[in-house]
């Protein structure tokens, strides 16, 4: 157990889990009422797609300024700033849900500021886990933050469906405004320590190219974000079309909704808890390529579930291996990178993870459109069986670039 959990010996990391323990589990319950909404106005898979799309496409256009703005200004104030905006933007949402005056471009707006905020709030945040719990505990971290992540992941969805079922879409935007006040007053309350080294002196411009440059010039680093970015894009129509499974083929509703995605973060917390006993980066690559092919297989199952109990195990599997891929690379990127490049090659990561998904969620919602959302989901998963497949041949690399830090 102490092994386990030892990056939450530093009392910086402590607070951070606390808060995002709270303020995810809001996250999640906001994530269900989004697309629950949607669908209850619409019916269309291809509204559900561009709103998807809308609340990710930012992420993707200003994840390269965030990176920069990470690198040349304080991290924490970069995020407490941002998840007050994020705070704002779900007391817009109870609002206008509430008293019935929402429509779709106003989802679609609202969505684009969450999704501008994430673009500067994510790689700030992902660039002070080095600082809270030092280089030796970096891979530990990175595990437990994404353990939090899927563990609120589980519990939101499931309360989300619920809370949607019992009090309406706007009770969940209002319990996520709320929980984001304990996110912000642990990051108040923290004393991490930032090193400052005239990075600032080089033009905005120059700085934001050298960190291209320099992700360029590295294959394995190239090789990791190639894998990421083509699994986020392929196993997004699975996520965005999830409304469509639940309820046009199971007959589940909301709660059949909260239940497939409580059980991909049964999966996700399963799999993180397991990565994060693993102390030495040597392993990571085997990871991320198995979790990859796992991956696909979950999102064949997932594709062509006969029965509703068959689509959660392809909804666990997914879980499962996803999260250790993403955990996984997290750690080999933030072993190998220097830290003078930290906040843009983060953003660049981010923009994999989350900038993909509105290309993946447009797609799924017009391809879906034409051939079905089960044929959908199918080619998404082919899609990554196939980058998983590519990735193998540069593994060893990779390996070998973890292993020189």
């Amino acid at each position: 157990m102490p092994k386990l959990f030892r990056a939450l010996r530093h009392r910086d990391f402590r607070l951070y889990v606390a808060g995002q323990i709270i303020s995810l589990t809001g996250t999640w319950m906001q994530s269900l009422a989004l697309s629950w909404l949607v669908y209850r106005l619409t019916k269309s898979t291809l509204l559900m797609g561009t709103v998807g799309f809308a609340t990710h496409i930012p992420v993707l256009l200003l994840g390269p300024l965030g990176g920069l703005v990470a690198d040349r200004f304080p991290r924490r104030r970069t995020v407490i700033l941002m998840q007050g905006l994020l705070m704002g933007q779900a007391l817009a949402m109870a609002a206008l849900t509430y008293t019935g005056l929402i429509e779709v471009w106003m989802i679609t707006l609202l969505a684009m500021l969450m999704g501008a905020c994430n673009a500067f709030e994510i790689p700030a945040r992902q660039s002070l886990y080095v600082h809270m719990v030092g280089r030796e505990d970096l891979p530990n971290a990175i595990a437990l933050n994404s353990m939090t992540f899927n563990a609120a992941r589980v519990v939101g969805p499931s309360l989300g469906g619920f809370s949607v079922a019992l009090f309406g879409e706007a009770a969940c935007f209002l319990l996520n405004a709320i929980s984001f006040l304990a996110v912000l007053a642990c990051f108040v309350a923290m004393r991490v320590h930032e090193p400052a080294d005239g990075r600032e002196q080089q033009s905005p411009l120059e700085h934001l190219r050298s960190g291209f440059v320099y992700v360029h010039h590295s294959k394995p680093l190239r090789a990791l974000l190639g894998l990421t970015a083509v699994m986020n894009f392929s196993s997004a129509p699975a996520l965005v079309l999830g409304p469509v499974f639940a309820d046009a083929i199971f007959h589940r509703g909301s709660q059949g909704l909260g239940f497939i995605l409580g059980i991909f973060g049964i999966g996700a917390v399963v799999g993180t808890l397991a990565l994060a006993n693993e102390t030495s980066v040597e392993i990571m690559p085997r990871i991320v390529n198995l979790s990859a092919l796992g991956v696909g297989v979950g999102l064949l199952i997932f594709a062509w579930a006969p029965v509703y109990e068959v689509l959660l195990l392809g909804a666990l599997i997914g879980g499962f291996c996803t999260m250790r891929q993403l955990a996984a690379t997290n750690s080999l990127i933030q072993t190998m990178i220097d830290d003078r490049y930290r906040g843009r090659v983060m953003a660049l990561y981010t923009m994999t993870v989350v900038g993909m998904l509105p290309l993946g969620n447009f797609t799924a919602g017009a391809v879906a459109e034409h051939i079905g959302v089960r044929w959908t989901v199918c080619l998404g998963g082919l899609f990554t069986l196939a980058a998983a497949a590519a990735f193998a041949g540069a593994r060893r690399e990779v390996q070998e670039a973890a292993l020189r830090q």
